[in-house]
This record gives structure tokens, sequence and C-alpha cells, in this order.
């Protein structure tokens, strides 16, 4: 039997990797639909929408939550993203869908959101931050059209203050991890410590990303297309990997089939190997200091990594070179190089 849906709004969007997805509402401005149409999910989902909007009262956060998923500012987002913003506004509906749009006004509101994310952070303060700036985007976007009479959550500052300070790869880590670790695991860390890329775009680099001297790819998080020369080691070992590749992606497991579970594998890996202190993630770190320490410039640094100049400096002036003894020593031989110049210049022939 075929169902009949009324009102059902759809948009089709361009991904980073090129294809195209499209996404259902239940109406225009309403909520998101899951599944795929005609499918039980899909109906179930468009049914408990439709059920929503006959008992929603005007003038409530709910409303809110809904037209923002349906704009564009929403649907332009990473897939990823949306997928952890749309987790946050779901626990958002539960405890403040029904809350009143004028008691935004009400400068108690902004104490009570705060004890809500006090709340979540008694679990994960990263969590109950992203949560905070997931409301505080919603409303902002509502407050800049005119739908809401107020943004409580601004400058609701952060709960988390983590630092990546001294989390770097050193090079007796990585020669520790490429004694020990199976050779499948070999590629993974030195194509992050020889790119700077994130975990997820690694994993999704395909071999045609790959020319004999290039690597070139399309940051998932941001967009940015970047293109970095391929260093000798890593090199040799993406040269010899391509003679036995069995899948589209270069990071295969050890079956050769594209990853999964690919954080908790390496992390045992690398906990057995001795190496304590540092994650996969801080790989993309480890590159940035690593070429300052060669002293590569931060436009050439942002040129490989991805990074804004910006993100740059303040990587290298707040988290990973702080007081690093190799910068130290490079200092002073500098230093002492300027200063022997110096007293040459000045004596006789």
């Amino acid at each position: 039997m075929r169902v009949r849906l009324k009102g059902i709004n759809s948009i089709t969007k361009k991904l980073a990797d090129g294809t195209t997805r499209t996404y259902y509402y239940a109406w225009k401005g309403g909520p998101p639909l899951y599944g795929e149409p005609g499918t039980p999910e899909f109906i179930a989902s468009y049914n408990a929408a439709a059920a929503s909007k006959v008992m929603l009262p005007e003038g409530v956060l709910l409303s809110i939550l809904q037209r923002y998923q349906a704009s564009a500012e929403f649907t332009g987002l990473a897939e990823r993203t949306r997928a952890d913003y749309v987790k946050h506004i779901e626990s958002i509906e539960k405890q403040f869908g029904d809350l009143p749009l004028k008691a935004l006004t009400d400068r108690r509101t902004r104490g009570i959101f705060m004890a809500w994310r006090d709340t979540l952070a008694a679990k994960s303060r990263r969590q109950a931050d992203y949560a905070w700036v997931v409301l505080a985007r919603v409303l902002s976007w509502a407050l800049n059209r005119g739908i809401t009479p107020a943004n409580p959550c601004e400058k609701g500052g952060r709960l988390y203050r983590g630092s990546r300070r001294d989390k770097i790869w050193t090079a007796d880590d990585e020669a520790t991890f490429l004694k020990s670790a199976p050779k499948h695991l070999h590629l993974p860390l030195l194509l992050a410590l020889w790119t700077g890329q994130r975990q997820g775009d690694l994993l999704r680099l395909p071999w045609s990303g790959y020319d004999g001297t290039h690597i070139r790819l399309q940051q998932s998080k941001t967009g940015m297309r970047v293109v970095i020369p391929v260093g000798a080691p890593l090199k040799a070992a993406l040269d010899a990997a391509a003679k036995n590749k069995h899948s589209t992606v270069i990071l295969t497991n050890l079956d050769g089939r594209p990853w999964r579970g690919f954080t908790s594998y390496f992390g045992k890996v690398r906990k057995r190997a001795g190496i304590v202190g540092v994650t996969f993630n801080d790989l993309r770190g480890s590159a940035v200091t690593r070429l300052a320490l060669v002293g590569c410039t931060e436009a050439e640094i942002a040129t490989i990594s991805g990074h804004s100049l910006r993100d740059v400096r303040s990587i290298l002036d707040a988290n990973y070179l702080h007081r690093d003894p190799a910068l130290a020593e490079s200092a002073i031989r500098k230093l002492e190089a300027a200063h022997e110049n110096k007293i040459a210049q000045k004596s006789p022939n």
C-alpha cells in the first residue's frame, strides 16, 4: 500500500566530497525527517512531526529549534556537525521546548540556562559547552531574523579548559611506536605527522588524492582544499602501500578494508607500546610543532596544515611550543652565531 504524505519539503545539498544528498522536512520550516522516503522510519518521523505540529503552541522555543533545523545555516553545516547539533537540540527540546519566547528577555532565564549547563557538566564539561554553543547559535540565528526578542546565551564563556600543552609526540615516541606497532598502523602515523591533517580526513583520503608527489584533499570541517608536498619518508610508505592496495581509500585495517573503530584500536596499540599522555589527535599539533622547530614560517605551516594563520599562531604560542626546550636551544644557538658574527666584523683583518 502506498502512503501519500502531504507538505513534505526537500532540500538537495552538495557535500564536501562532491556528492549530493537530499534532506527532507515535514513541511517548510518544519522538523527534519529521518530514513528514506517510503520506509517505516520515514513515515514514523513524519507522523511524529505532524502530531507535534498540532499540539505545538505558538511562541515557544521548540518552534525556533525546528525552524533553525530547516534553515540554510543549519543545512550548510558539515554532515558530522549537523548530526552533533541534532543530538544537543533534542536535549534542549526536552528541557526547554515549551519555554515561552517572551521569557528570553527575563534576566533570570540566563541563570536557568547556566544551571542546565552546570548539570550537563557533571558528566562532561566539554559536552556541556557544546550544548551551550548550539543553543546560543540557534538563539543568535533567531535574533538576527527578528524571530526572538533576545539571546540570553551570548558570551557565556566555557567550562572546559583543556590544554594541549606538552601533548606532543616526540621523536622517541614515533620510533617506539613504529618499532612495536603492527605494520598497518605505520602509515596512519606517518600521514598524520607529515601532513598535519585531522584523523577523519586521513581515514577518508582516497588513493586518487595522491599523485606520487603531492596529497590533495578537502578538509571536511572547514571545506578548505590543501595541497601537501609529500616528504621522502611518507612517499616511501605510500608507494609501498600502493603496491598492495585493496581499497579506494589509503588507510585500511589488517583485512584491507576501510577502518571502523580506528580510534579505539590505535589507542590500545599505543598504550601497549608504553606511549602515554598523547593520542592520535595530538599528531596534528605535533606536525605543526615539528614544522616550526625546523624553521618554517607560520604561513608555510598554515599552507600545509590548513589552519588559519591565527590558529597556527595560537597553537605555537599558547599550546604546543610553550617553553619547548628545543626552541630554547635554537634561540641560544642563533644568538651565539650573531654574537660571533659581530665579533668577527669588528676584528681587524
